[in-house]
């Protein structure tokens, strides 16, 4: 009896969804639960499972195609039976594994036969030029050499490349003017992608938003964390990074300033006196912004184990859609690939999010003295229409004093302030 898998839903408000990949065959034995159909819709990617184990006779559905909710993709023959596993005989093993063996043994007889490319030629040629013949593929023979004695030089080889249009011999580039490529290629959104570019468009065109600039002397966080590393890894199993410092920052930070942590919703604004972190993280599919959920009551360590968590289901496609709803403030780190400084977008409907940056060597004024110091630029973008001026330069600057000074970190005041209760 053959039954109908139908695609489930991944959450509310979601009615159709893009198959990225078919994960097994038509004709292949399925388990139960197995995996067989990969979608993605709007938020996130998850799998189809095999909902009875057995034969799965036909896929309706190709990848690329966009399905909507409840359709059918897939029929599975319960009634088939699992294939018995066999184990090849002594004999037969044997067999493969010699013929393994001579295969590797002709691998290794082409390889030292690649390796042996000796320039056969009688005319004599420097060291640069016969590196170029070589690599051009050139006859030698063919060059006129304007050395001593006839021998060819380098500039002789370039000479001949250029009259002749020659390119590499191993599919390199050309010398001549007019060999380049005018393809152009096209590929379809993803629903993910489309996503994004429509929140982004909105953050845009429904926010009045302005970004506020700092910069940070990071050596005080890079001695605490060098001088404590080794021991914090070996008490919490996790490595210790820079985010749980600046979502630690953060937290403390929207306390003091919580309109940085609220949003408006129609002709109302909503404060959370919670802090649900979103951390952006680029994907293999794209930008996404899982949560870290009550991060206010979250040491150093299990904020760090937490962003390796999600990261780690990020990079695998596993995040799920309550993993990425829901949070009130962002943060994005652009450093990770060298960005000296940008404006980050909003993440609708919260109304700020907080840029980090490369850390960089720079002049930093220290006491009247100039010293050199890692500094990073931060930055944060922020909604005006909720959010002042004072408050969002207010923020910034608390979270620049808290990361230059991190004893404060565990209460958000100096030692002193916390010891006289002020």
């Amino acid at each position: 009896m053959a039954i109908d898998i139908k695609v489930p839903s991944p959450g509310e408000s979601i009615s159709e969804v893009t198959i990225s990949q078919l994960l097994v065959k038509e004709g292949d034995y399925v388990k139960l639960d197995q995996p067989i159909i990969e979608v993605e819709s709007e938020k996130a990617t998850l799998e189809i499972n095999a909902e009875k184990a057995g034969v799965l006779l036909k896929f309706t559905a190709s990848e690329g195609d966009t399905v909507s909710v409840g359709q059918v993709v897939a029929q599975i023959d319960e009634t088939a039976e699992a294939p018995k596993e066999s184990s090849p005989s002594p004999a037969a093993s044997k067999e493969v594994e010699n013929k393994i063996v001579e295969s590797k043994k002709v691998e290794v007889v082409k390889e030292l036969k690649a390796d042996k490319t000796p320039l056969e030629t009688d005319t004599a040629i420097s060291p640069l030029a016969k590196q170029l013949v070589v690599e051009y593929g050139l006859n030698p023979n063919s060059i006129s050499g304007s050395g001593l004695n006839g021998r060819i030089t380098k500039m002789d080889v370039l000479q001949a490349l250029v009259q002749n249009g020659n390119t590499k011999s191993s599919g390199g580039s050309a010398y001549v003017k007019g060999s380049g490529s005018r393809e152009e290629r096209r590929e379809k959104m993803t629903n993910l992608r489309k996503t994004i570019a429509k929140r982004l468009v909105m953050a845009k065109n429904e926010t009045a938003m302005l970004t506020t600039f700092n910069e940070v002397n990071m050596k005080p966080i890079m001695d605490l964390r060098n001088k404590y590393k080794d021991k914090f890894k070996e008490t919490h199993d996790i490595n210790l990074g820079f985010m749980s410092f600046f979502t630690r920052a953060c937290v403390l930070a929207l306390k003091k300033w919580p309109a940085v942590n609220a949003f408006i919703d129609g002709e109302e604004i909503v404060f959370n006196d919670y802090a649900d972190i979103s951390i952006a993280v680029s994907g293999p599919r794209g930008l996404v912004v899982p949560v870290i959920r009550n991060a206010e009551t979250m040491g150093l360590a299990d904020m760090e184990k937490e962003v390796k968590r999600l990261a780690l289901r990020a990079r695998d496609n596993k995040l799920g859609i309550d993993e990425m709803t829901g949070g009130t403030f962002t943060i994005t780190n652009g450093g990770v690939f060298g960005s000296m400084m940008s404006t980050p977008i909003i993440n609708p409907p919260q109304s700020a999010i907080l840029g980090m940056h490369n850390i960089v060597e720079r002049p930093w004024v220290e006491n009247g003295k100039i010293e050199i110091r890692p500094v990073m630029f931060v930055a944060l973008s922020y909604d005006h229409r909720i959010i002042d001026g004072r408050e969002s330069v207010g923020f910034l600057v608390m979270v620049k004093t808290l990361l230059e000074n991190p004893e404060q970190l565990l209460d958000g005041k100096a030692p002193a302030e916390s010891l006289l209760g002020l």
